[in-house]
């Protein structure tokens, strides 16, 4: 099961609207079960390296289930996922990367986000995801 466009466009707005209340410019993509980019937006003035970087966020929550500061976590030298960071084309394994379920917990796709802290943009990514329980 695929998230659809009409969904990830939803989500679009409820990250824009989170990013806009912590007056902060978000790059923020949303991607498929296959980790295939769907939906990407970029606020005036976001930064422009934060674009690939929102992406390979999305792709890595997509890829492993999980946010992407768990991955970051388990990343570190000596842990069990150290240099994971250097597979499937580059991933991102610091905050701001969130799956994407339906109701019944399947995973859909995941979003990415970049462009502040890696403390706003994982709370722009959790903003953007609890648009989904209206729409899912």
């Amino acid at each position: 099961m695929n998230i659809t466009l009409e969904q990830a466009e939803k989500i679009i707005v409820a990250a824009k609207e989170k990013a806009i209340a912590i007056h902060t410019q978000m790059n923020i993509a949303i991607v498929d079960s296959g980790a295939n980019l769907i939906a990407f937006a970029r606020m005036d003035q976001a930064w422009l390296g934060s674009t690939d970087i929102s992406i390979k966020k999305a792709r890595t929550a997509c890829l492993f289930g999980k946010n992407t500061g768990v991955i970051g976590e388990l990343s570190q030298p000596g842990g069990p996922l150290f240099n994971i960071e250097h597979s499937n084309g580059g991933l991102i394994t610091f905050p701001g990367g969130v799956p994407i379920k339906n109701n019944s917990g399947d995973i859909i796709g995941a979003i990415g986000v970049s462009g502040s802290s890696i403390e706003n943009d994982h709370a722009v990514a959790e903003a953007g995801t609890t648009a989904l329980s209206t729409y899912a």
